[in-house]
């Protein structure tokens, strides 16, 4: 059993839990995920690990209510258990060695954007971070990105709190002040999506951490599939992390609405 130290509520919908995981808290890098069961019977849930402290033994995990697997999750308190978490899964994100590189997340995507920021601030990069949500309460980690970044955008489709527009409007107002050697974006589908097309459009190197659908997170099920450079791959094994500019949105999309 994995015990949960603290919860903390983004938003209704949005949970921040520090749960007890000694060995995945020492193995974790950077792009890694977990698969979270929440009791016996329950559905299998993928999950960015947004943070991790060895020395606690513990990992921080973002999960947002959206179905009813997740929302039992949500529903748990400090001092309760889940009843699985397996990892670290994926691949580490490989962590560029200075430059300037721009983070974008939409959402919840912020969370396992994070600790991407933290890594390639502490490898010299010069990180910009763009943080984008449809309104003000639903930009999270907004504090701990700015610990770690150079400088953070916040946009917002209303304009309740930062800029009024998309992601992209933030990107590519920095793509045309200065040179950009990197872009990671991290929400959802169709965000990554046009960010993609914007950063090719500069021929700026784009990566992109993709959400598909997942079940056993091991390369077994092939539910998690996508086209990446023409290539069937695999989110669980051969990503989550691919070039932005290789990957079949559309297809992706498609198979997310199923």
């Amino acid at each position: 059993m994995f015990r949960i130290i603290s919860k903390e509520h983004f938003s209704e919908n949005v949970v921040k839990l520090v749960v007890e995981a000694p060995r995945i808290a020492k193995s974790r890098r950077p792009g890694h995920f977990v698969i979270v069961i929440d009791n016996a019977r329950g559905e299998r849930i993928p999950l960015t690990i947004a943070d991790a402290d060895p020395e606690r033994g513990c990992i921080t995990l973002v999960v947002q209510a959206v179905g009813d697997s997740t929302r039992a999750i949500c529903a748990m308190n400090p001092g309760d258990e889940l009843h699985d978490v397996v990892g670290p899964l994926g691949r580490a994100t490989q962590i560029r060695q200075g430059g300037t590189v721009v983070c974008c997340g939409g959402g919840v995507g912020v969370a396992p954007l994070l600790p991407i920021i933290k890594a390639m601030k502490a490898a010299g990069c010069r990180v910009i971070s763009v943080l984008a949500a449809r309104t003000k309460d639903l930009i999270i980690l907004e504090k701990e990105v700015r610990e770690h970044s150079d400088e953070v955008i916040i946009m917002t489709d209303d304009g309740s709190y930062g800029r009024k527009g998309l992601v992209t409007a933030g990107v590519e107002d920095v793509i045309n002040r200065e040179h950009v050697d990197e872009v990671v974006t991290i929400g959802p589908a169709i965000m990554m999506k046009f960010v993609s097309l914007l950063t090719k459009k500069y021929e700026i190197p784009t990566v992109a951490s993709l959400n598909t659908i997942m079940v056993d997170g091991t390369g077994m099920c092939g539910a998690c599939r996508c086209t990446v450079g023409g290539r069937m791959k695999f989110v669980c094994i051969d990503g989550p992390e691919f070039d932005a500019h290789q990957v079949d949105f559309d297809e992706m999309i498609m198979r997310l609405k199923s």
